[in-house]
This record gives C-alpha cells, sequence and structure tokens, in this order.
C-alpha cells in the first residue's frame, strides 16, 4: 500500500486551476458535469484511503472488535507511519461522515420546509405565486415517495413582490431559469459537490465554481426559451437589484443578492453564446488545466484501487482462516 493511500487525500489540489478556468472556454453545461465528476470521484477515493487508514489504526487499539491478525506487524508495515496515521484518520473520517450527513439533513430540511410553505397552494399551479411583498424566486427540488407521505414533484416558488419588479417578457425569463434548474438537476450537482467538500477540505474551491456553473448553464437555458439573450440579462440584474436576501438558503435562486457572481452573469448574456464542446482547447490554460486536473483524478482512483487491493491481499494474509 505505502505512500499511494496518501496520495488521495492530496491529489485534489490538480482540480482547483481548472475550477477558475474552465467558465473561460467550455459551456457551462459542460463546466458543471466536468466539475462535479472530478469532485465525486476525488471525493470517494479521500473517503476510501481515510478508511483504510482507519482499519491500519483501529487494528492498533485495545479491545478492537477486529481479528488479532489485523494488528499483526506485516499489517502495520504496509502503511507509512501507520501509528500516528491510522490513529489521527479515525477522528477525521468520523468528522468527515458527521459533516456529510449534517449536510444531507440540512438538504432534507429544506425541501421539506419548502415543500410544506407551498402547500396551501394549487398543486398544479406553475409556477407557485407566494403572497410575499419581499421579492424573491427559487426552484424547490421534488422529493421522492416514503411510507405514509407520496413523491413531490419540483416546483417553482415566486413571490408576488418579484413578479411585481418585472415585466411580462423578464418574467418569461425567470420562469424559464428555475424550471431549467429542475430539468437539469442542478440540486444533484451541488450536493455532489458540498458533500466532496465535507469529505477533503480542499475540494471546498469546487463548489462556489459549480454553483456559478449551474446559474450560467440555467441563464443559457432561459435565453433559449424567450430568445433574447438581452432581455434575460436584464431581468437577472432587476431582479439582482431588488432582491434583498435568499429566504432559503441552499435552493437556486433567479438573482441572488450576493455581489459578483450576477454581475459575470449579466456580461456573459451580453457576449456571444458560449461554445458547445466539452473539453477546452489543448493549447490554453484551460485545456492545461483540465489535463492536469484529469491526470491527478486517475491517479487518486489508481492509488485509492491499488491501497485497497494492496491492504485486502496482506490482511488475508495475516488472517488466518
Amino acid at each position: 500500500m505505502g505512500v499511494f493511500v496518501f496520495l488521495p487525500l492530496v491529489l485534489p489540489l490538480t482540480a482547483l486551476p481548472i475550477a477558475r478556468l474552465a467558465e473561460q472556454h467550455l459551456h457551462p453545461r459542460a463546466t458543471t458535469r466536468l466539475l462535479t465528476l472530478l469532485a465525486a470521484v476525488l471525493g470517494l477515493c479521500s473517503t476510501l484511503c481515510l478508511g483504510l487508514l482507519v482499519v491500519v489504526g483501529t487494528a492498533q487499539l485495545r479491545g478492537n472488535p477486529l481479528p488479532d491478525g489485523w494488528s499483526d506487524p506485516q499489517v502495520r508495515a504496509a502503511v507509512p507511519f501507520a501509528e500516528v496515521a491510522g490513529v489521527a484518520a479515525i477522528p477525521l473520517l468520523a468528522a468527515a461522515l458527521t459533516v456529510c450527513g449534517a449536510a444531507l439533513r440540512r438538504d432534507r430540511r429544506i425541501r421539506a420546509r419548502t415543500h410544506r410553505a407551498l402547500n396551501g397552494l394549487p398543486a398544479d399551479a406553475d409556477p407557485a405565486v407566494l403572497p410575499d411583498d419581499e421579492p424573491y424566486a427559487y426552484a424547490v427540488p421534488g422529493t421522492p415517495a416514503r411510507p405514509g407521505r407520496p413523491a413531490r414533484p419540483g416546483r417553482v416558488a415566486v413571490s408576488r413582490g418579484m413578479l411585481r419588479s418585472l415585466d411580462g417578457d423578464e418574467r418569461r425569463a425567470l420562469f424559464a431559469h428555475e424550471r431549467a434548474h429542475l430539468h437539469c438537476r442542478h440540486h444533484r450537482s451541488l450536493l455532489a459537490v458540498r458533500l466532496a467538500g465535507c469529505v477533503n477540505p480542499l475540494l471546498l474551491p469546487l463548489r462556489p465554481a459549480v454553483a456559478f456553473a449551474t446559474e450560467r448553464w440555467a441563464d443559457e437555458e432561459a435565453a433559449q426559451v424567450v430568445g433574447d439573450r438581452r432581455l434575460t440579462a436584464r431581468a437577472v440584474g432587476k431582479a439582482a437589484l431588488v432582491t434583498r436576501s435568499a429566504p432559503e438558503p441552499g435552493l437556486a435562486h433567479f438573482a441572488a443578492p450576493e455581489p459578483g457572481p450576477v454581475p459575470r452573469r449579466v456580461v456573459a448574456l451580453l457576449g456571444p453564446v458560449p461554445p458547445a464542446r466539452h473539453w477546452p482547447p489543448a493549447l490554453t490554460p484551460a485545456g492545461l488545466a483540465a489535463l492536469v486536473a484529469a491526470a491527478g483524478t486517475a491517479a487518486s482512483a489508481v492509488s485509492a484501487l491499488n491501497a485497497a487491493v494492496a491492504l485486502f491481499v496482506v490482511l488475508k494474509a495475516a488472517t488466518p482462516l
């Protein structure tokens, strides 16, 4: 196993350059999918390697439920600095899993709360108009069926104040934007990247990059539906000026009031349609960054697999039948 078990914990650094450069040369759809894939694979590899270190570290503790052969010196020799790394991995993995569980519970609570807020409105209302003078709009992902509760489809929620702030054409752009979030299932990408960041903090910079890419993707879908990029840009800018706060943090909002992303979205909409390529040109900084990220992700997967197989072989040899 050797040092390969540690590589997936640091190789997420290879994905950071492409997180900043992808939007310059890729369609937001390709950027979202690429960064989500990188985050998911790198996060899974980090989790696997922490788990392998936990096995080695737990085997050294007295009273552990593992077979006695797992604490054999040959097992400890499979990991450099096993005494320190193995024991340190136990609280790290426990903390990562705890934070991931909290993120999943928070996501579930937000969905349940927003669906309850829409229960009083007609089920076939599209969008669901909330009697609130505070301007906002967001997409509510659907929830699967559970015992005693039917499945709930995704819905678009918009306040009465937001509708008053936009004219008819701008409302069409708003609705198309929020429906794109639901149709393209952007909440899944956002959740995957959030969980990856919980496992390995080096992946945290991918979260705002994916959040911006999903908004840009929805902007492009809305511009295609209404047939006017300038109209969509005007709707985004106007909505950002009147929106003061996001009523449901964690959901995809049409124009959150944070400075920075909204002006970049407006500038992008006033420019030409992004190229529909799936990979940036090779002889560009983004192309080189994509290659580095792909190589780092592949190396992380190979290292994790190699460490898992090596530890399995060692444990099998050390454990009597």
